[in-house]
């Protein structure tokens, strides 16, 4: 039993570290000019294909359940606020205004699982909002409101991570294929819808003639990916919801740690005071978990 827990664990520690430095193949792929909304809607794309193959019946059971195309916006949006902004922003700041998420659960669990918070859910959600204060309220800003496209998608991305947990939650009673898909399709079809606006709107270079270089980035990253989200299935499933929580909030540290050793970020005194009190409201949002099944949790990929 204790092999079996200790092998979830490095489970989900192989999913936290997949998310945690996919900022930099990201910014690779971007250098050979496929911008990330390119880049996620290709990779998302490999996993759907790959889905239909081992499931066909999951496109019945997605038509079948009209919640799952809530999930399908939500889950694209987040891979569309997460992937981008980690690409183009100072990546310390983008993981932790994206962390924000359980601070958004609390206000989106009232309306759409009927659970009011507490007084205790109000005390993390109101030290989440202080930390955020701090992280975006700089010497240089004179209001404390995200001063950058990438700060921008990343509160954007951490709220639809939100709606995308929620939504699992949800709709628990949905074939878990069927969820994949459309949390797969999300990935490909917002971003490839967002590529298409952006390219109109002169924000997104188009999508490049093939090239081996790029192509196999993607191939890569995608088959990294899905590896990651086998590990976050099998330990998930093993530990845990507090437990699973407690671990993947270690994609905080592998994409800090990462991102500054490699020049992408930086540790302010700023970012470090409110970077400890979002994470310090993560942690002990995971203390109310335990009565929420582990299989309820996702929104990325991995």
């Amino acid at each position: 039993m204790t092999t079996t827990r200790g092998l979830a664990a490095l489970a989900l520690l192989l999913n936290a570290f997949t998310w945690g430095v996919s900022w930099w193949p990201f910014r690779r792929l971007q250098d050979l000019g496929l911008h990330p909304l390119w880049a996620t809607a290709l990779i998302y794309l490999f996993a759907l294909v790959c889905l239909t193959v081992l499931r066909p019946s999951a496109w019945r059971d997605f038509l079948q359940h009209r919640g799952l195309w809530t999930l399908l916006i939500a889950s694209g949006l987040t891979n569309i606020g997460f992937n981008w902004a980690v690409t183009v922003g100072d990546v310390v700041r983008v993981v932790l205004l994206f962390y924000l998420m359980p601070a958004w659960v609390v206000l989106l669990a009232w309306p759409l699982l009927g659970e009011r918070p507490n007084a205790t859910s109000l005390a993390r959600l109101a030290l989440a909002l202080v930390g955020v204060v701090v992280v975006l309220k700089t010497p240089e800003s004179p209001w404390p409101w995200p001063q950058t496209l990438a700060d921008g998608l990343a509160v954007m991305g951490g709220f639809s991570f939100a709606l995308t947990n929620v939504m699992l939650r949800r709709l628990h009673g949905a074939p878990t294929a069927a969820s994949m898909l459309a949390m797969f399709g999300g990935g490909t079809l917002m971003a490839a819808l967002a590529a298409l606006l952006g390219v109109q709107q002169g924000m997104v270079d188009g999508l490049p003639p093939l090239a081996p270089a790029w192509l196999g980035w993607v191939g890569a990253l995608s088959v990294f990916f899905l590896v990651g989200n086998l590990g976050l299935q099998y330990g998930a499933a093993r530990l845990s919801a507090s437990a699973t929580s407690i671990i993947m909030l270690s994609e905080v540290v592998f994409a800090s740690t990462s991102a500054v050793l490699l020049g992408a970020g930086e540790l302010s005194p700023w970012v470090i005071a409110g970077g400890a009190l979002i994470f310090l409201a993560a942690l002990l949002s995971t203390v109310s978990l335990e009565k929420v099944p582990s299989s309820a949790q996702g929104g990325k990929l991995g």
